[in-house]
Protein backbone atom coordinates (compact mmCIF):
# COMPACT_ATOMS: atom_id res chain seq x y z
CA UNK A 1 0.00 0.00 0.00
CA UNK A 2 2.72 2.14 0.88
CA UNK A 3 4.48 1.42 -1.85
CA UNK A 4 1.94 2.49 -3.92
CA UNK A 5 1.24 5.73 -2.43
CA UNK A 6 4.88 6.53 -2.85
CA UNK A 7 4.55 5.42 -6.73
CA UNK A 8 1.67 7.74 -7.18
CA UNK A 9 3.72 10.83 -5.72
CA UNK A 10 6.74 10.42 -7.86
CA UNK A 11 4.53 10.38 -11.05
CA UNK A 12 2.31 13.59 -9.83
CA UNK A 13 5.63 15.37 -8.88
CA UNK A 14 7.41 14.24 -12.05
CA UNK A 15 4.02 15.57 -13.71
CA UNK A 16 4.10 18.73 -12.28
CA UNK A 17 7.75 19.23 -13.02
CA UNK A 18 7.06 18.59 -16.55
CA UNK A 19 4.36 21.39 -16.72
CA UNK A 20 6.41 23.55 -14.89
CA UNK A 21 9.31 22.98 -17.28
CA UNK A 22 6.46 23.03 -20.19
CA UNK A 23 5.46 26.40 -18.80
CA UNK A 24 9.40 28.20 -18.68
CA UNK A 25 10.01 26.78 -22.10
CA UNK A 26 6.64 28.70 -23.43
CA UNK A 27 7.46 31.90 -21.05
CA UNK A 28 11.38 32.05 -22.83
CA UNK A 29 9.88 30.95 -25.91
CA UNK A 30 7.16 33.73 -25.48
CA UNK A 31 10.56 35.98 -24.33
CA UNK A 32 12.12 36.06 -27.41
CA UNK A 33 9.34 36.35 -29.54
CA UNK A 34 8.48 39.89 -27.72
CA UNK A 35 12.40 40.67 -27.99
CA UNK A 36 12.42 40.24 -31.59
CA UNK A 37 8.95 40.68 -33.07
CA UNK A 38 8.06 44.11 -31.39
CA UNK A 39 11.23 46.27 -32.66
CA UNK A 40 10.44 44.45 -36.17
CA UNK A 41 6.65 45.77 -35.80
CA UNK A 42 8.12 48.89 -34.20
CA UNK A 43 10.20 49.51 -37.67
CA UNK A 44 7.99 48.39 -40.18
CA UNK A 45 4.43 48.80 -38.94
CA UNK A 46 4.15 51.38 -36.40
CA UNK A 47 6.00 54.46 -38.53
CA UNK A 48 3.71 53.94 -41.19
CA UNK A 49 0.65 54.39 -39.08
CA UNK A 50 2.42 57.66 -37.30
CA UNK A 51 3.14 58.99 -40.77
CA UNK A 52 -0.68 58.00 -41.92
CA UNK A 53 -2.07 59.96 -39.15
CA UNK A 54 0.46 62.68 -39.60
CA UNK A 55 -1.01 63.20 -43.35
CA UNK A 56 -4.34 62.90 -42.05
CA UNK A 57 -3.79 65.85 -39.71
CA UNK A 58 -1.83 67.85 -42.24
CA UNK A 59 -4.87 67.08 -44.87
CA UNK A 60 -7.67 68.72 -42.55
CA UNK A 61 -5.13 71.62 -41.57
CA UNK A 62 -4.28 72.59 -45.39
CA UNK A 63 -8.29 72.17 -46.08
CA UNK A 64 -9.01 76.35 -45.95
CA UNK A 65 -12.04 78.04 -47.94
CA UNK A 66 -11.40 81.29 -48.65
CA UNK A 67 -14.85 83.40 -49.76
CA UNK A 68 -14.30 86.30 -52.10
CA UNK A 69 -17.44 89.24 -51.64
CA UNK A 70 -17.70 91.17 -54.76
CA UNK A 71 -20.01 93.60 -56.81
CA UNK A 72 -19.19 92.98 -60.06
CA UNK A 73 -17.32 90.13 -62.10
CA UNK A 74 -14.27 91.43 -62.89
CA UNK A 75 -13.56 93.09 -59.12
CA UNK A 76 -11.35 89.91 -58.18
CA UNK A 77 -8.71 91.47 -60.45
CA UNK A 78 -7.67 93.47 -57.25
CA UNK A 79 -6.31 90.52 -55.69
CA UNK A 80 -6.30 88.11 -58.81
CA UNK A 81 -2.74 86.78 -58.16
CA UNK A 82 -3.01 86.00 -54.34
CA UNK A 83 -6.31 83.75 -55.40
CA UNK A 84 -4.37 82.07 -58.26
CA UNK A 85 -1.46 81.27 -55.22
CA UNK A 86 -4.56 80.02 -52.43
CA UNK A 87 -6.39 77.87 -55.14
CA UNK A 88 -2.63 76.07 -56.39
CA UNK A 89 -2.04 75.46 -52.78
CA UNK A 90 -5.26 73.01 -52.58
CA UNK A 91 -7.38 76.27 -50.95
CA UNK A 92 -11.27 76.03 -51.75
CA UNK A 93 -11.65 79.82 -52.83
CA UNK A 94 -15.20 81.02 -53.73
CA UNK A 95 -16.05 84.41 -55.38
CA UNK A 96 -19.44 85.51 -54.12
CA UNK A 97 -20.41 87.99 -57.24
CA UNK A 98 -23.56 90.11 -55.83
CA UNK A 99 -25.05 91.82 -58.95
CA UNK A 100 -26.07 90.70 -62.90
CA UNK A 101 -23.11 93.71 -63.83
CA UNK A 102 -26.28 94.56 -66.58
CA UNK A 103 -25.00 97.66 -66.20
CA UNK A 104 -20.99 97.54 -66.24
CA UNK A 105 -19.31 100.83 -67.36
CA UNK A 106 -16.27 99.25 -68.75
CA UNK A 107 -13.05 101.57 -67.91
CA UNK A 108 -14.05 103.81 -70.04
CA UNK A 109 -15.65 106.22 -67.44
CA UNK A 110 -19.41 106.59 -66.83
CA UNK A 111 -20.42 104.57 -70.37
CA UNK A 112 -20.59 101.21 -71.79
CA UNK A 113 -17.35 100.45 -74.00
CA UNK A 114 -18.73 101.41 -77.31
CA UNK A 115 -17.16 98.24 -78.89
CA UNK A 116 -19.08 96.29 -76.08
CA UNK A 117 -22.17 96.13 -78.28
CA UNK A 118 -24.12 94.61 -75.32
CA UNK A 119 -26.81 96.11 -72.74
CA UNK A 120 -29.44 95.16 -69.80
CA UNK A 121 -30.11 91.07 -69.62
CA UNK A 122 -27.83 90.27 -72.77
CA UNK A 123 -24.53 91.78 -70.92
CA UNK A 124 -25.77 90.46 -67.51
CA UNK A 125 -25.58 86.79 -69.51
CA UNK A 126 -22.08 87.41 -71.00
CA UNK A 127 -20.60 88.92 -67.52
CA UNK A 128 -21.80 85.56 -66.20
CA UNK A 129 -19.74 83.50 -68.93
CA UNK A 130 -16.82 86.02 -67.80
CA UNK A 131 -17.32 85.18 -64.62
CA UNK A 132 -16.97 81.87 -65.10
CA UNK A 133 -13.88 82.00 -67.74
CA UNK A 134 -11.60 84.18 -64.68
CA UNK A 135 -12.68 81.59 -62.08
CA UNK A 136 -11.11 78.51 -64.32
CA UNK A 137 -8.23 80.83 -65.47
CA UNK A 138 -7.36 81.50 -61.10
CA UNK A 139 -8.18 77.48 -61.01
CA UNK A 140 -10.74 78.76 -58.23
CA UNK A 141 -13.94 77.47 -57.86
CA UNK A 142 -17.06 78.28 -60.33
CA UNK A 143 -18.57 81.80 -59.43
CA UNK A 144 -21.55 82.04 -57.26
CA UNK A 145 -23.63 84.53 -58.87
CA UNK A 146 -26.68 85.94 -57.08
CA UNK A 147 -28.10 88.10 -59.70
CA UNK A 148 -29.38 91.71 -57.60
CA UNK A 149 -29.66 94.30 -59.46
CA UNK A 150 -26.07 96.27 -60.61
CA UNK A 151 -25.62 99.64 -59.82
CA UNK A 152 -28.81 99.69 -57.37
CA UNK A 153 -27.62 97.37 -54.25
CA UNK A 154 -28.73 101.01 -52.20
CA UNK A 155 -31.87 101.96 -54.49
CA UNK A 156 -33.54 102.09 -50.42
CA UNK A 157 -36.51 103.80 -52.18
CA UNK A 158 -36.97 102.27 -55.26
CA UNK A 159 -37.04 99.00 -53.25
CA UNK A 160 -36.70 99.32 -49.24
CA UNK A 161 -36.55 95.46 -49.34
CA UNK A 162 -33.62 95.43 -51.44
CA UNK A 163 -30.73 95.43 -49.13
CA UNK A 164 -32.63 93.02 -46.63
CA UNK A 165 -32.76 90.36 -48.82
CA UNK A 166 -29.12 91.06 -50.23
CA UNK A 167 -27.83 90.91 -46.83
CA UNK A 168 -29.76 88.24 -46.31
CA UNK A 169 -28.36 85.96 -49.05
CA UNK A 170 -24.86 86.69 -48.43
CA UNK A 171 -25.30 85.52 -44.80
CA UNK A 172 -26.59 82.24 -46.29
CA UNK A 173 -24.27 81.52 -48.68
CA UNK A 174 -21.30 82.29 -45.80
CA UNK A 175 -23.00 80.16 -43.86
CA UNK A 176 -23.43 77.62 -46.09
CA UNK A 177 -19.07 77.44 -46.97
CA UNK A 178 -18.46 78.38 -43.33
CA UNK A 179 -15.27 80.14 -44.74
CA UNK A 180 -11.88 80.24 -42.83
CA UNK A 181 -11.42 83.96 -44.09
CA UNK A 182 -13.63 86.37 -46.43
CA UNK A 183 -11.92 89.27 -48.74
CA UNK A 184 -13.80 91.59 -49.55
CA UNK A 185 -13.51 95.58 -50.45
CA UNK A 186 -12.76 98.43 -47.67
CA UNK A 187 -14.97 100.71 -46.67
CA UNK A 188 -13.68 103.08 -49.63
CA UNK A 189 -14.94 100.13 -52.27
CA UNK A 190 -11.93 100.85 -54.40
CA UNK A 191 -12.79 103.26 -56.79
CA UNK A 192 -15.67 104.73 -54.85
CA UNK A 193 -18.39 102.84 -56.47
CA UNK A 194 -21.56 102.62 -54.36
CA UNK A 195 -22.03 98.81 -55.43
CA UNK A 196 -18.12 97.97 -53.71
CA UNK A 197 -19.21 100.03 -50.88
CA UNK A 198 -22.47 98.27 -49.96
CA UNK A 199 -20.92 94.66 -49.79
CA UNK A 200 -18.02 95.60 -47.64
CA UNK A 201 -20.58 97.17 -45.60
CA UNK A 202 -23.06 93.55 -45.30
CA UNK A 203 -19.55 91.73 -44.44
CA UNK A 204 -18.18 93.76 -41.84
CA UNK A 205 -21.60 94.09 -40.31
CA UNK A 206 -22.35 90.11 -40.29
CA UNK A 207 -18.72 89.59 -38.92
CA UNK A 208 -19.23 92.49 -36.44
CA UNK A 209 -22.44 90.40 -35.84
CA UNK A 210 -20.99 87.01 -35.73
CA UNK A 211 -23.18 85.83 -37.69
CA UNK A 212 -23.54 81.67 -38.66
CA UNK A 213 -20.39 80.64 -40.73
CA UNK A 214 -18.76 84.40 -40.79
CA UNK A 215 -15.04 84.71 -39.58
CA UNK A 216 -13.66 87.06 -37.47
CA UNK A 217 -10.74 87.07 -40.61
CA UNK A 218 -12.01 89.52 -42.73
CA UNK A 219 -9.63 91.29 -45.00
CA UNK A 220 -10.29 94.50 -46.94
CA UNK A 221 -8.38 94.92 -50.48
CA UNK A 222 -7.82 97.90 -52.53
CA UNK A 223 -6.61 99.27 -55.68
CA UNK A 224 -3.24 101.37 -56.15
CA UNK A 225 -3.61 104.87 -57.37
CA UNK A 226 -1.15 104.20 -60.15
CA UNK A 227 -3.66 100.69 -61.51
CA UNK A 228 -6.43 103.31 -61.37
CA UNK A 229 -4.59 105.95 -63.44
CA UNK A 230 -3.28 103.44 -66.04
CA UNK A 231 -6.72 101.76 -66.26
CA UNK A 232 -9.00 104.73 -67.10
CA UNK A 233 -6.44 107.86 -67.65
CA UNK A 234 -9.63 110.50 -68.84
CA UNK A 235 -11.01 109.34 -64.84
CA UNK A 236 -7.99 109.12 -62.79
CA UNK A 237 -7.55 108.89 -59.12
CA UNK A 238 -10.68 109.16 -57.36
CA UNK A 239 -10.00 111.64 -54.32
CA UNK A 240 -9.38 110.86 -50.44
CA UNK A 241 -9.90 106.46 -51.39
CA UNK A 242 -6.54 105.27 -51.22
CA UNK A 243 -5.94 104.13 -47.19
CA UNK A 244 -2.03 105.04 -45.94
CA UNK A 245 0.51 102.57 -46.21
CA UNK A 246 0.63 101.93 -42.26
CA UNK A 247 -3.07 100.05 -42.33
CA UNK A 248 -1.83 98.17 -44.91
CA UNK A 249 -0.54 95.14 -42.29
CA UNK A 250 -1.11 92.09 -43.89
CA UNK A 251 1.27 91.43 -46.85
CA UNK A 252 0.09 88.10 -49.15
CA UNK A 253 3.42 87.09 -51.11
CA UNK A 254 2.56 85.45 -54.91
CA UNK A 255 4.67 83.94 -57.83
CA UNK A 256 4.88 84.56 -61.18
CA UNK A 257 2.84 81.77 -62.23
CA UNK A 258 0.16 83.15 -60.25
CA UNK A 259 0.41 86.89 -61.47
CA UNK A 260 0.37 84.83 -65.18
CA UNK A 261 -3.30 83.63 -64.22
CA UNK A 262 -3.97 86.42 -62.97
CA UNK A 263 -3.73 88.15 -66.28
CA UNK A 264 -5.30 85.90 -68.07
CA UNK A 265 -8.59 85.99 -65.63
CA UNK A 266 -8.41 89.86 -66.85
CA UNK A 267 -8.52 89.25 -70.37
CA UNK A 268 -11.69 87.13 -69.60
CA UNK A 269 -13.36 90.38 -69.49
CA UNK A 270 -13.46 91.67 -72.02
CA UNK A 271 -16.66 93.49 -72.12
CA UNK A 272 -14.90 95.39 -69.32
CA UNK A 273 -11.67 95.73 -70.66
CA UNK A 274 -9.81 96.04 -74.04
CA UNK A 275 -7.00 94.24 -74.87
CA UNK A 276 -5.05 97.34 -74.96
CA UNK A 277 -6.17 98.22 -70.89
CA UNK A 278 -4.59 95.05 -70.04
CA UNK A 279 -1.29 94.98 -71.71
CA UNK A 280 -1.11 98.56 -70.47
CA UNK A 281 -1.51 97.51 -66.82
CA UNK A 282 0.42 94.47 -66.47
CA UNK A 283 3.59 96.21 -66.30
CA UNK A 284 2.52 98.82 -64.02
CA UNK A 285 0.78 96.13 -61.83
CA UNK A 286 3.94 93.83 -61.80
CA UNK A 287 6.04 96.99 -60.57
CA UNK A 288 3.13 97.59 -57.72
CA UNK A 289 2.52 94.18 -56.60
CA UNK A 290 6.06 93.69 -56.81
CA UNK A 291 5.54 89.91 -55.67
CA UNK A 292 2.70 90.63 -52.86
CA UNK A 293 -0.56 92.27 -52.04
CA UNK A 294 -1.12 94.61 -49.85
CA UNK A 295 -4.64 94.03 -47.33
CA UNK A 296 -5.84 95.58 -44.29
CA UNK A 297 -7.56 93.60 -41.89
CA UNK A 298 -11.20 94.72 -40.19
CA UNK A 299 -10.21 93.93 -37.12
CA UNK A 300 -6.49 94.93 -35.13
CA UNK A 301 -4.30 92.05 -35.94
CA UNK A 302 -0.60 91.77 -35.68
CA UNK A 303 1.08 91.99 -39.54
CA UNK A 304 1.06 88.74 -41.22
CA UNK A 305 1.79 86.86 -44.47
CA UNK A 306 -0.77 84.87 -44.36
CA UNK A 307 -5.09 85.04 -44.65
CA UNK A 308 -5.21 82.17 -42.51
CA UNK A 309 -2.94 82.87 -39.53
Amino acid sequence: MDGRHSERMVLETTATCAVLAAGIAIAALLYQLITVVVPVLESMVFPRVAAASSQDVATEASTKTLAVLLAHADDESAVGPILARYAREGVQVHLIITTDGSQGAGSTGNLLRPDSGLRGDELARARGEEARCAADALGVRPPILLGFPDGKLGDYIGDRSLLYRLTDRVAGELQRLHPDAVLTWGPDGGTGHPDHRLVSSIATQLARAAAPGVPARLFYMSLPAEGMRVISPQRGEPPLLIPEAKYFTVRVSFTQRDFDRAQQAMVCHRTQFSEEQVKRLEPVAARVWNGEIHLIPAFPTAGSTDLFR
